[in-house]
């Protein structure tokens, strides 16, 4: 069998890899489209942080002297509901494209909350849209002057 009948042995540059789909940024677009149609003027202040993903490494490291933190949440609500200061998310898509919480996201989470944000994971739009539907209809904090 010559090399032009097997597939598999196909000179390098030939062959193309398929990329990843990209499940979370997917879900999460739906999510802040759905924001700016329920919640207009509340959407204003919701917003997400691209902290993770991959770069280079030259990329990541500029990125890290000027303050990116690992594991802090994707998405920030910036309005105080509930006796809250504001909401957190850490977003994942929906299993089965979910991946693991690490435990840097799991230790910035908790930091948030002993800070006084309601900080959660939400796997999927779904989730999400129903924490985000309950905070924002909680009473708005009330700030002492």
């Amino acid at each position: 069998m010559t090399a032009a009948l097997k597939p598999w042995a196909a000179p390098r540059e030939t062959r193309t890899r398929k990329k990843p789909t990209d499940w979370e940024g997917i879900e999460q677009t739906q999510l802040f489209t759905w924001l700016e149609l329920a919640f207009p003027k509340e959407a204003k202040s919701i917003y997400h942080v691209p902290n993770g993903g991959h770069r280079h490494k030259a990329t990541a490291g500029k990125l890290k002297g000027q303050g990116v933190r690992a594991g802090m949440p994707d998405i920030n609500v910036d309005i105080a509901r509930g006796g809250y200061f504001g909401m957190r998310i850490e977003f994942k898509a929906t299993p089965p494209h979910d991946a693991a919480v690490s435990p840097s996201q799991l230790a910035a989470l908790q930091r948030l909350t002993d800070q006084g944000y309601l900080a959660i994971v939400c796997r999927g739009v779904h989730d999400a849209r129903e924490h985000l539907t309950a905070y924002l209809r909680l009473p708005a904090t009330e700030a002492l002057r």
